[in-house]
């Protein structure tokens, strides 16, 4: 970027500008006050007194050899030129002949006493111009008066002063403002870019801003709008990604299927001949492990379906309690097998919740398989309806280990990854509450008005 776009550089022109125009502050206030001034046009012309006195003398100089009628003719004139200025004219003489003056002291004939009477009788000292006519002595002279007030510019009086000050201060208020809206542009800009980066469309982008200027600013949108189209096109890289990771898991459960069946049957032929003790351990144990094979890839292929939004959800009213009975009398068989202590406490009134049997039939599945895996060790599990936070939960518990125990049996989550997932599809809200004594797992529909499942 140019520096001459920059911020900085627009900053020092406001300085600039200021330091120029500032002499001209004074002049700028004196000038409009003269004009206003209805007589300055008319005292304007009286304040250059070198230009008046060549003038009065090269007029003088002018009327040698001319008559009384002539020089007074000529006077006549310059009055009209000079309104202000007081004239006279005396003759070879002493003998004053034409007056244009307000004065009353000017005598009639001119002696060297009273020309010094007339000059000690002035009220003020005026500005004085004599010019012999013709440039001879013999021919008499000629007078230019004018009052000494009229050739000074004004004085400023009290009030001026305020006025000056007033006008100072408004001067650097009208710098003030001009910094001070520079930068309220500058901030409003950056709240603006602030706000489009916060602020994100449905996709979690942040919408690009529109850059029109050149500057730091302008610089950094700039940078911003890129970082925009590299996200856009990172999230649909990802998401291409993804696509074909979800096809690949999908094609890979199916893949499996068919050679963990073949196994399964294979393993059931052996069961009918005659083996050692040692074979039918092995075969017992061939089994376990193709049956938790067989639910990881359920698991797995469940779990891409449901990210990918094609596990169909059929939500119908259904009475929990009942529900909950059916599932555990499922699952009683095995437990007992393996020596776990199988504590159900649920209430006779029906609860009805709205869900999809089929997802919340795995969903307690899961649950159940997780405690065989994870739980073994502590031989209980616990099934009852209790009151969470407001809400009716069913609450699932073991007296395992804990969650955080890492084991030759704990995989990657994927089935309460499933759980999840299925429970945020139909609404619902779930809590684990995992500890060295046990896990606590509670399962709750989400209402406005959590009394209407309370017991």
């Amino acid at each position: 970027m140019r520096f001459r776009h920059s911020l900085l550089a627009k900053y020092l022109l406001i300085i600039m500008v200021a330091l120029i125009i500032w002499p001209f502050v004074l002049p700028a206030y004196f000038i409009p006050s003269y004009l206003l001034d209805k007589d300055f046009p008319q005292k304007a012309q009286y304040m250059d007194t070198n230009k008046l006195k060549k003038m009065w003398h090269h007029e003088a100089a002018k009327l040698g050899g001319f008559s009384s009628e002539k020089v007074d003719q000529k006077l006549h004139t310059l009055k009209e030129q000079y309104p202000l200025a007081s004239m006279f004219w005396v003759d070879g003489a002493g003998k004053t002949k034409l007056v244009l003056s307000e004065q009353k002291n000017i005598p009639a004939q001119w002696t060297l006493e009273n020309s010094i009477e007339f000059m000690n009788q002035s009220d003020e000292d005026p500005v004085t111009f004599v010019s012999y006519i013709g440039e001879k002595q013999s021919n008499g002279f000629m007078v230019f008066q004018i009052p000494p007030s009229i050739t000074k510019l004004p004085t400023l009086s009290l009030i001026d002063d305020k006025l000056l000050a007033l006008y100072a201060f408004l001067v650097f208020g009208l710098f003030l403002f001009v910094s001070w809206l520079f930068f309220f542009k500058i901030r409003k800009r950056l709240i603006h870019l602030q706000t489009a980066m916060t602020e994100t469309k449905e996709n979690g982008i942040p919408e690009k801003i529109a850059i029109n200027k050149k500057d730091e600013i302008s610089e950094l949108g700039k940078a911003f709008n890129h970082m925009i189209d590299e996200l856009i096109k990172s999230r649909q890289y990802e998401k291409e990604e993804e696509g074909l990771r979800k096809q690949l898991i999908a094609n890979i459960s199916h893949d499996l299927r068919t050679p963990l069946t073949a196994i399964r049957g294979h393993a059931y032929t052996l069961q009918k001949e005659p083996l050692s003790s040692k074979g039918k351990d092995s075969l017992h144990l061939i089994e376990n492990k193709v049956d938790l094979l067989s639910h990881l890839l359920e698991n797995l292929l469940s779990y891409t379906l449901l990210s990918a939004g094609k596990y169909t959800l059929q939500s119908k009213e259904t009475d929990i309690i009942r529900f909950i009975r059916e599932s555990m009398a499922g699952w009683y068989p095995v437990f007992e097998k393996e020596g776990f202590k199988v504590d159900v406490n649920l209430p006779e009134k029906a609860i009805i919740w709205n869900i999809d049997p089929h997802w919340f039939m795995r969903i307690l599945d899961n649950l159940y398989q997780n405690v065989m895996r994870h739980a073994k060790s502590g031989r209980y599990i616990g099934v009852q309806i209790v009151d969470y936070e407001g809400e009716t939960a069913i609450l699932i518990e073991d007296r395992g280990p804990g969650l955080d125990v890492t084991t030759d049996k704990k995989g990657a989550g994927i089935g309460l990854s499933i759980v999840s997932l299925m429970l945020q599809e139909m609404q619902f809200g779930w809590k684990i509450m995992s500890s060295p004594k046990g896990t606590q797992i509670y399962l709750y529909e989400k209402k406005e008005n959590p009394e209407l499942n309370k017991i």
